[in-house]
């Protein structure tokens, strides 16, 4: 139960609704946070059964199954900009939104925390003195949550908890509501609120990973599933090292010797490593014992192999719940792929999944581009043009190719439509990128621009050398 919070100067409605999202929030809390602990590599595996000695499972024996199960996953979801076919987005002030939020980068976090805990928010604000005109900020869902309108598909509020203290308890938020944002901050004399008006609705969206009718914000990447095949492999881990230690020397049973073989000439008992790592040792006859001479039983060591098999077959499950190539995390038993062919049959699953996220992410992060540009223009909600709707994101291809199969496929559709290959749409069937393709379009308008001025200046020599011609056609070419 979270302690409840009253803002003053607002209205009983949304202190109600600030603490409905409050105790959401604290609801959700543990459940994000153990997810946060799986892909940190900060969540320790419990102690099972009384085989293995404690000191083993406190040796912090970790693995990043998770981690590498979340970020294969977003490495394959680029978002290379925004397109639009029915204008230039320049005009609009992009560049500024894309370049003063960094949002290329900020997209890629936004997709890591969407997959971690099932989703991301994207906030908009309009910047202040110093910032850009329009400001994008993506939160994770351990400070950010809303209420999902399943009539309108939009959020009909949603809180970003901004700062905490020690104690977790949060000192300052922003609550955003249909036309107004509440955002207030707390010290030592208590709770001080701004409220802001605006034209924008609620302006901010979810990343969902996976959603689906019930469950708008989708499900986290690290299941239940997940979790549990990555303790199981942890245990195997530390049964491992246990058996490196322990059952990796042969166990030797010496039958009729006397104990004093293992003491010190002080008379303490040898270290056990000292006995185990001895390679000469003496044991004297006893004549006056039953069985003079020691007789020594040795049983050979145990093979390691049944723990390897056992952290395969769990990494191999574990590629399966994640939709990962057995070759990400098996360490046995796995060949590379022999053709592309075989590469893209390995990463098919991978591949659908990418594009999946890319396809669910994809509308959300067009309603805050167009925000964004409508910030950035003064231009209402109610007022952006309606051909504004064409914006889209535009994602790099999940498939890794090389170079020279992409540019001989783009040979190949050029070759299907040659006019193609005098727009940008050409040049990035042929592989390259938009930093290339700026560049091959800037040296073409500068070589253009060349052309016009050596032809000018050609037309102006020739001029001068016939000015008789120039005469000519100045008045008619009739010689008048």
């Amino acid at each position: 139960m979270t302690d409840r919070i009253t803002l003053p100067g607002v209205s009983d409605d949304d202190n109600r609704t600030l603490n409905l999202l409050l105790e959401r929030l604290a609801a959700k809390a543990e459940r994000n946070r153990l997810r946060s602990a799986y892909y940190d590599m900060k969540k320790a595996v419990r102690l099972v059964g009384s085989v293995i000695p404690p000191q083993y499972w406190r040796l912090g024996i970790v693995l990043g199954w998770s981690g590498k199960a979340v970020d294969i996953l977003a490495r394959r979801c680029n978002l290379d900009g925004f397109v639009w076919p029915g204008g230039n987005l320049d005009d609009l002030g992009f560049r500024e939104v894309w370049e003063g939020n960094n949002l290329g980068s900020e997209v890629s976090q936004g997709a890591i925390s969407s997959l971690i805990h099932s989703t991301a928010f994207v906030v908009n604000t309009v910047g202040g003195e110093g910032e850009p005109d329009a400001l994008i900020h993506f939160r994770d869902a351990l400070n950010a949550t809303g209420v999902w309108n399943t009539r309108t598909r939009r959020l009909d509020n949603l809180l970003s908890v901004t700062g905490r203290n020690d104690d977790g308890k949060p000192t300052s938020l922003a609550l955003y509501l249909d036309g107004r944002t509440v955002v207030a901050e707390k010290d030592s004399s208590g709770w001080s609120v701004d409220v802001q008006e605006h034209a924008y609705g609620v302006p901010a969206e979810p990343l969902p990973y996976k959603p689906r009718l019930g469950r708008a914000f989708g499900s986290s990447r690290i299941s239940r599933e997940v979790m549990a095949l990555q303790d199981q492999a942890v245990r195997a881990l530390i049964r491992l090292e246990a058996h490196s230690d322990i059952y990796a020397i042969p166990d030797l049973w010496m039958l009729g010797a006397d104990e004093s073989i293992f003491k010190n000439a002080d008379g303490t008992l040898k270290q056990s490593w000292q006995v185990v790592m001895g390679r000469i040792k003496g044991v004297p006859d006893d004549e006056d014992a039953q069985t003079p001479r020691a007789d020594v039983k040795q049983f050979p060591a145990t093979s390691p192999a049944p723990h390897l098999e056992a952290l395969n077959a769990y990494a191999k499950m574990f590629a399966r719940a994640t939709s990962l190539p057995d070759t990400a995390v098996a360490i046995t038993d796995m060949a590379n792929p022999t053709s592309a062919e075989a590469y893209d049959a390995s990463q098919q699953h991978l591949i659908a999944e990418a594009e999946g996220c890319t396809a669910d992410w994809a509308p959300y992060l067009r309603r805050a581009a167009v925000r964004a540009l409508a910030m950035a223009n003064g231009v209402k909600a109610e007022d952006v043009p309606a051909e504004w709707s064409t914006i889209q994101p535009k994602w790099r291809d999940p498939r890794f190719l090389s170079r020279a199969a992409q540019a001989d496929a783009g040979m190949k559709q050029l070759s299907a439509i040659p006019w193609l290959a005098d727009t940008e749409v050409g040049l990035e069937l042929l592989g390259l990128d938009a930093q290339q393709i700026d560049r091959a379009l800037a040296d073409r308008r500068r070589a253009q621009a060349q052309q016009r001025v050596t032809a000018l200046a050609a037309a102006a020599q020739a001029a001068r050398q016939n000015p008789a011609v120039t005469a000519l056609e100045g008045n008619g070419g009739d010689g008048r």
